[in-house]
């Protein structure tokens, strides 16, 4: 017997959005509820005719269904290591799968593989998992189980990083913890440059995969060039930026701990450099220093780790 779902009815007119397959409900289109529902169940969306339009995770707010189906199935295990399965094919088109030069990615990009309120990136052999809905972090185990599936003996780790999304937006109790495995070997390649991952204890997941392409970008820029990688974090633009012949890198950054990751970086990278940690204010940093820098990267957090 397939399970029931509690019915979110819309008011008339508001469905358009949902037969375009946007992936967010607003508050504001819903008639009423039919059935009980708590935060991070699973509903369905009706029309005001009581046509089916969506599935997704019930949240209280503004956006109050995230929707990761616009087919009417039962919500089981098979379907959510599915969605996993689809991201992890793409990735492989890509190139990303079994990459000699690039071991760290992004698998799952929330409502860009369907699955909204779900992080996972792919460090070597460890894949961490960051929830932003109660739903999601309630599957969270499945989730796992369903990464060492499809990756087999490729994946030694999953660890979930959820505790600080669980406890600002739901006030939840959660820890970071590994669901799967342990620490082990932090180091990853990319564009076969090696860096130290802190996925425990840095930001985001560990490392700001999504500026893999400006990286690149500033590597081709350097040659010769003096650059200031402000808020440097773990030196991923400084490692670059020598890479490409820099004659002069200084990586600034609140963080002590971070900074000791970017020169861990640049030696795990380079025998001899022209590169500079320094733990400082950036701001302070930025209204005293000389001008002498030919390029700048600025790209400020939105809180710097201490």
């Amino acid at each position: 017997m397939s399970q029931q779902y509690s019915k979110v009815i819309l008011k008339a007119g508001k469905e358009r959005s949902l037969q375009n397959f946007h992936p967010w409900l607003f508050s504001g289109a819903i008639n009423k509820i039919e059935g009980e529902v708590n935060e991070g169940d699973i509903v369905e969306i009706y029309s005001t005719a009581n046509s089916y339009l969506a599935t997704g995770h019930y949240h209280k707010g503004s956006i109050t269904v995230r929707i990761f189906s616009f087919k009417k199935i039962e919500i089981n295990y098979d379907f959510w290591k599915t969605g996993l399965q689809n991201a992890y094919n793409r990735r492989k088109l890509l190139g990303f799968i079994d990459n000699n030069e690039t071991n760290v990615y992004r698998l799952i990009n929330a409502e860009g593989d369907d699955l909204p309120g779900l992080i996972i990136d792919i460090y070597n052999q460890t894949a961490v998992i960051q929830t932003h809905t109660l739903g999601m972090y309630n599957i969270r185990e499945d989730l796992s189980k369903a990464l060492i599936e499809i990756y087999g003996d490729k994946l030694k780790a999953v660890f979930d990083k959820s505790a600080e999304t669980m406890s600002k937006q739901w006030e939840i109790h959660a820890e970071n913890s590994y669901l799967f495995g342990d620490k082990g070997d932090t180091m990853v390649i990319e564009n076969g440059l090696k860096f130290k991952i802190d996925w425990e204890g840095g930001q985001k997941t560990g490392f700001f995969i999504d500026q893999r392409d400006n990286r690149k970008l500033l590597g081709e820029l350097a040659e010769d060039k003096t650059v200031l990688n402000a808020f440097a974090y773990s030196g991923g633009f400084s490692v670059y930026a020598l890479d490409g012949g820099a004659k002069l890198v200084h990586s600034v950054d609140s963080s002590k701990k971070a900074m000791e990751i970017a020169d861990l970086n640049v030696v795990n990278n380079f025998t001899d450099s022209n590169h500079e940690s320094l733990s400082y204010d950036v701001f302070d940093f930025l209204k005293k220093m000389d001008p002498i820098y030919d390029l700048i990267i600025l790209d400020p957090p939105a809180q710097n780790i201490k």
